[in-house]
């Protein structure tokens, strides 16, 4: 299977196109040659070095991260190291320090069905430039759907790319466009937010304009967002598939079931990716703080230091939700978050662990107490 990173320039020009610099170079091993990782397969990635695209094996030592933390595991965008072997093929050997990298918390079913963290993440891409967060425009007013936003935005934050929300499918929602612009700047302060219309060719390229060669995205959002619709815009041609939208809703049925690199004309790649079901915190520090950095203001005001907004007296966020000036959706978003990143810290800290444990007992014993004065 070919590479789907084109191969129109060679050598060190070719690989400057990729994204490769002085920092990766300097930790490429000796007797390696670097790569970029265009995808993954099992056991496998299709990778882009200077002489083109190749299909390389993981080596043993790759294995042998990957399954002591499958955060070494190889992904879309990775900078690599090839060995060349005796029969003529190259081995992944290493994967390179990365740059960036969209982490999302690790899900599994726990022994009641329900959902839990397993405390080892997942990496949907390395060495990210830029995390357009797409939301349809027909969906982007439900209150959950701005706390999809602000959930991804805090986690393109936190991967050291640079979030960028687009709303997309704009020619489905013509009237009160510029309110649904405003309530989602609202959801992702200090965050560029655009309006995307592929149908009538608006706003392409605003969010192409992004990407100057050697720049890489990556595109994140729900099933039916038209996150390959618009790859394939900027691209110029149908890069990836899509399919045409459900009758009814107006959704698209999402095709895209692996993650790709793909090159723009011009320059600048671009990393589409399957539609994102649920998508957890993973070792989160301020990626939320960034995109609540309104309510952060804010308790700067409290009487309290350490005021949790929860029915403090002096809660200048109580307050601002009582006068109407902070929506009480963003304030439940944020007390979601908060919890769910300090749950998913617990996870992959004994310390922190062992505090909860501790914490859990005394309330469970102050329950009990209570049960028991009770005439």
């Amino acid at each position: 299977m070919s590479s789907p990173v084109t191969t129109g320039t060679s050598g060190i020009s070719r690989l400057s196109a990729l994204g490769w610099d002085d920092t990766f170079a300097a930790a490429l091993p000796g007797g390696t040659v670097p790569a970029r990782v265009a995808r993954v397969d099992r056991g496998a990635a299709e990778v882009a070095a200077a002489d083109g695209p190749h299909h390389a094996q993981y080596s043993a030592r790759v294995r042998r991260a990957a399954a002591e933390n499958p955060v070494a595991l190889p992904c879309v965008g990775d900078w690599v190291a090839l060995r060349l072997l005796a029969e003529g093929r190259y081995e992944l050997e290493a994967v390179l320090p990365r740059r960036t990298s969209f982490v999302r918390g690790g899900v599994s079913r726990d022994s009641r069905g329900g959902l839990s963290g397993d405390g080892q993440g997942q990496v949907l891409a390395a060495n990210v430039d830029v995390v357009f967060v797409a939301e349809p425009a027909m969906h982007a007013t439900d209150f959950a759907d701005l706390g999809r936003i602000e959930r991804l935005v805090a986690l393109a934050w936190e991967s050291g790319g640079t979030p960028v929300v687009v709303i997309t499918k704009a020619d489905l929602f013509d009237q009160g466009l510029p309110d649904l612009l405003a309530d989602v700047a609202a959801a992702a302060p200090g965050v560029d937010v655009h309006a995307v219309s592929v149908h009538r060719g608006e706003g392409v390229e605003t969010v192409r304009g992004y990407l100057p060669p050697g720049r890489t995205a990556v595109v994140l959002g729900p099933s039916g967002a038209g996150k390959s619709t618009l790859v394939n815009a900027m691209a110029g041609a149908e890069v990836m598939v899509t399919q045409q939208v459900r009758a009814g809703d107006g959704r698209g049925r999402h095709t895209t079931v692996h993650r790709e690199l793909i090159t723009l004309p011009g320059g600048g790649l671009v990393i589409d990716t399957p539609g994102i079901r649920r998508i957890g915190l993973y070792d989160m520090s301020d990626g939320v703080d960034r995109v609540f950095a309104d309510i952060d203001e804010l308790a700067e005001r409290c009487r309290f230091s350490d005021c949790g907004h929860n029915g403090e007296p002096g809660c200048a966020v109580i307050e601002a939700v009582e006068s109407g000036d902070l929506p009480e959706r963003r304030l439940a978003s944020w007390y979601k978050l908060q919890r769910e990143a300090a749950w998913m810290a617990a996870r992959t800290d004994a310390r922190l662990r062992a505090e909860q444990t501790r914490k859990w007992k005394i309330i469970h014993k102050e329950i009990r107490r209570s049960n028991r004065n009770r005439p």
